[in-house]
C-alpha cells in the first residue's frame, strides 16, 4: 500500500526586522522614483511593489510620500558618492574612467528618476532635497581632489573642478535626453579629455594647477587617455601655429 505524497509546505513566514523592511520598502520606492517623476508616484504604488498594506508605508514613514521621497533621495545620494570612490592607486585617468563608469550606470539604472531629480521642477522638491543633491556635488568635488592630490585647492582650481563635476551633470542628462548617444564608454571618454582640457585651460594662467598638471601628466601612461589626448591635439594645435 502506497501513501499519499505529503503536501509541501508553504515557506515559513519571516518577520523583517525594522531596519529590513525600511530598506524593503526605500528599494521598492527607489525604483519607482527611478522611471516616474515623484508626483506620479502614489503610496499605494510603493505598497503594491513592496507587497505591504499602505498603513504599514505610513507606520514606518509618518510623513507620507514626500518624507519616503526625501528617505528615498537619500539613499539614492549615498549610492551616488559612493560613485567616486576610487582607490588612489594608478594613473589618475585610469581611475577616473572607472568612476564615471559606475556614475553612468547609476544615471542608466536611474533614467527618468535621475532626470527629475537634477532638473527640479518636481512638486516634492523642497531645501532638503535640494540640499541633498547639492551634498553629493561636494561629495563628487573633494572626490576629484582627492586624486589629483590637491588637499588645499585654490579658487581657480576648485571652481575648475566644480565647472567640470556640473558639466558631467549636463552631460549626462543630455546622453538621457538622446536616447543614450554616443555609448556610455564613448561619453566617458569624451569626460576625462573634458577634465584634462579643463586642467590644461586653468593651468595656462594658474600656477597650482599647472603644478598639479605636471604631477598628474607623470603618472600617466603614453598609451593611455591623456598620452592618447595630446596626439590627437597636437597636429590640430600646430595648425594654428600662426596664433603663436
Amino acid at each position: 500500500m502506497t501513501s499519499a505524497a505529503t503536501p509541501a509546505r508553504p515557506p515559513a513566514y519571516r518577520r523583517l526586522s525594522v531596519e529590513e523592511r525600511r530598506s524593503q520598502l526605500l528599494a521598492a520606492a527607489l525604483t519607482l522614483f527611478a522611471h516616474h517623476a515623484p508626483e506620479d508616484v502614489s503610496l499605494d504604488e510603493v505598497a503594491e511593489a513592496a507587497g505591504v498594506s499602505r498603513p504599514l508605508v505610513y507606520r514606518y514613514f509618518p510623513g507620507g510620500k514626500q518624507q519616503l521621497y526625501e528617505a528615498a533621495l537619500r539613499s539614492a545620494a549615498d549610492r551616488l558618492e559612493r560613485c567616486f570612490a576610487e582607490p588612489s592607486a594608478g594613473p589618475p585617468t585610469d581611475r577616473l574612467a572607472r568612476v564615471l563608469d559606475r556614475y553612468l550606470a547609476f544615471v542608466d539604472e536611474h533614467d527618468a528618476g535621475f532626470s527629475a531629480l537634477l532638473q527640479g521642477g518636481s512638486v516634492a522638491e523642497t531645501s532638503r532635497t535640494t540640499a541633498i543633491v547639492d551634498e553629493v556635488r561636494r561629495a563628487a568635488a573633494e572626490q576629484i581632489l582627492v586624486h589629483l592630490d590637491v588637499p588645499e585647492p585654490g579658487p581657480r582650481l576648485r571652481m575648475m573642478v566644480r565647472t567640470w563635476i556640473a558639466s558631467v551633470e549636463a552631460a549626462s542628462l543630455i546622453w538621457l535626453d538622446e536616447g543614450k548617444n554616443p555609448p556610455a564608454g564613448e561619453l566617458r571618454a569624451w569626460l576625462v579629455d573634458h577634465l584634462m582640457a579643463l586642467l590644461a585651460a586653468t593651468a595656462a594662467t594658474d600656477p597650482q594647477t599647472a603644478g598639479v598638471l605636471r604631477g598628474l601628466l607623470a603618472l600617466e601612461a603614453p598609451d593611455g587617455p591623456a598620452g592618447t589626448l595630446a596626439r590627437r591635439v597636437l597636429p590640430v594645435v600646430g595648425e594654428a601655429g600662426h596664433l603663436l
